[in-house]
C-alpha cells in the first residue's frame, strides 16, 4: 500500500497521542488506522494472558454477533487450547503466526472443529508483548476466509512493524488491569511458566499427573509423536497413556476427551 508520508506522520502523532488516553478504544482504533495503512486485515483483538486466568478483552473490532465467538465464547475455555495463549504465557516476544506456532494436529484437533472453525478465519498472526511479572498480552490482526492468508511480502512488513506496535501497546498498557485477578492459589503461583498453571483445571478427574500432561497436549493438537517430543518419552508411552485415560475417563476419542474438556470449563463459570 502507497503511503505518503505526511499520512505516516500524522497516523503515528494520533497513536502516540491515543497512548496516553484512558480508553484503550482510542488507541485500539488509532492503532488500527496505521496498521491499515501498510497491510489489509479483516479484525483486530487484544487479549491480556495472565497464566491460566480468564484473558481480560483490552480492545476489539468485532460485531456483537462475532464478539460472540470471537470473544464471549473464547473466554468461556478455549483460549486454554489456543497456540496464542500457550505462546503468551511462554512469554513470547514479537511477531509470529498461527501455523509457526500451532501443534502438529492443530487443525484436526477436536478444538480446532468444535470452536475455532466457528471463526471462519484464514489465518490469524499476532504481536506477542510481554509485561512484567508472568503477564502478556497480544496484540492479534486476522483475515476471514474471504479475504485470504497474509501474503508473504504483508507478513514480511508487518514483522518488520513488529518493535513499533509492541513499543506503542507497551506505553498503552505497562499492565494488565488489576480488576482481572489471577485465578490461581497463592500456592499455585509459584508453579514453572511453562506448565501454563493449568494443572488445577483438571483436578476432578482421577488421573496421574503425566496423564493430565496428556490429556492437555492431546487437547492442544500435537499428535503422539509430538507429546512423546515435549514429554521426552517414547510413542508407545504415550499411546499407553492415551488408552488408560480413555478408560478411566470411559471415553473412546478426542470427540469424549473435548466434551469433558467443555464438561469442567462450564461447571467453573457457573
Amino acid at each position: 500500500m502507497n503511503v505518503s508520508r505526511s499520512d505516516e506522520y500524522n497516523q503515528l502523532a494520533a497513536l502516540i497521542a491515543a497512548t496516553r488516553e484512558t480508553s484503550g478504544e482510542l488507541f485500539g482504533k488509532a492503532m488500527v488506522t496505521w496498521l491499515r495503512q501498510h497491510v489489509s486485515f479483516d479484525h483486530c483483538v487484544v487479549f491480556g494472558y495472565r497464566g491460566a486466568s480468564r484473558p481480560p478483552l483490552l480492545f476489539e473490532t468485532f460485531s456483537p454477533a462475532e464478539s460472540h465467538v470471537f470473544v464471549a465464547l473464547y473466554q468461556e475455555g478455549p483460549y486454554l487450547l489456543d497456540p496464542f495463549h500457550h505462546a503468551a504465557v511462554e512469554r513470547k516476544e514479537g511477531f509470529w503466526r498461527m501455523r509457526e506456532l500451532a501443534p502438529d494436529r492443530f487443525y484436526a484437533s477436536e478444538y480446532y472443529r468444535s470452536y475455532y472453525s466457528q471463526t471462519k478465519l484464514a489465518e490469524e498472526v499476532g504481536f506477542f508483548v510481554p509485561l512484567p511479572g508472568k503477564d502478556a498480552l497480544v496484540v492479534s490482526l486476522m483475515r476471514l476466509h474471504a479475504s485470504g492468508p497474509f501474503g508473504t511480502a504483508d507478513a514480511r512488513l508487518l514483522r518488520d512493524m513488529a518493535p513499533a506496535v509492541i513499543g506503542f501497546a507497551r506505553l498503552r498498557w505497562p499492565a494488565l488491569p488489576a480488576d482481572e485477578p489471577a485465578e490461581t492459589k497463592q500456592d499455585e503461583a509459584i508453579a514453572p511458566v511453562n506448565e501454563f498453571e493449568r494443572a488445577h483445571i483438571w483436578k476432578s478427574l482421577s488421573l496421574t499427573p503425566r496423564e493430565k500432561h496428556v490429556v492437555d497436549l492431546v487437547l492442544q493438537g500435537h499428535s503422539t509423536e509430538s507429546i512423546a517430543r515435549a514429554m521426552r518419552i517414547v510413542p508407545g508411552t504415550v499411546k499407553v497413556h492415551r488408552r488408560n485415560i480413555y478408560r478411566k475417563l470411559k471415553i473412546k476419542s478426542q470427540a469424549g476427551l473435548f466434551a469433558r474438556f467443555v464438561e469442567i470449563m462450564d461447571a467453573r463459570i457457573r
